[in-house]
């Protein structure tokens, strides 16, 4: 079994239509370009279902405002509400142990 190793999207497009020209060999293909048998079986998947698009890495992204649905608009907006909610509290939580920490100095 091959380590994998990072690849940028024309490489994974380089890699898979490889693949698909030399009859779906897997092995072949992941010894010649030095990445695992089943990260290519899975690029060729997605390759054959969503075209070159499905190889886009897209971990660690957001959508943006004109890709998300209303849905995941309000989900979002709730959630930045409900921090600015809790980031209230804790600062009024700090602020009444404070006034306590001074009423007992003096």
């Amino acid at each position: 079994m091959t380590k994998g190793r990072k690849t940028s999207y024309k490489e994974r497009v380089e890699i898979v239509t490889y693949c698909i020209e030399h009859g779906m060999d897997y092995a072949q293909t992941a010894e010649k370009y030095q990445v695992s048998y089943q990260q290519i079986y899975q690029w060729t998947r997605k390759y054959q279902s969503n075209g070159a698009e499905g190889l886009i890495d897209k971990r660690g992204k957001r959508k943006s405002e004109t890709e998300m649905s209303e849905l995941e608009k309000l989900r979002a907006e709730n959630k930045l509400l409900q921090a600015e909610k809790r980031r209230a509290q804790l600062e009024v939580a700090f602020l009444k142990k404070l006034d306590e920490i001074e009423r007992r100095r003096f």
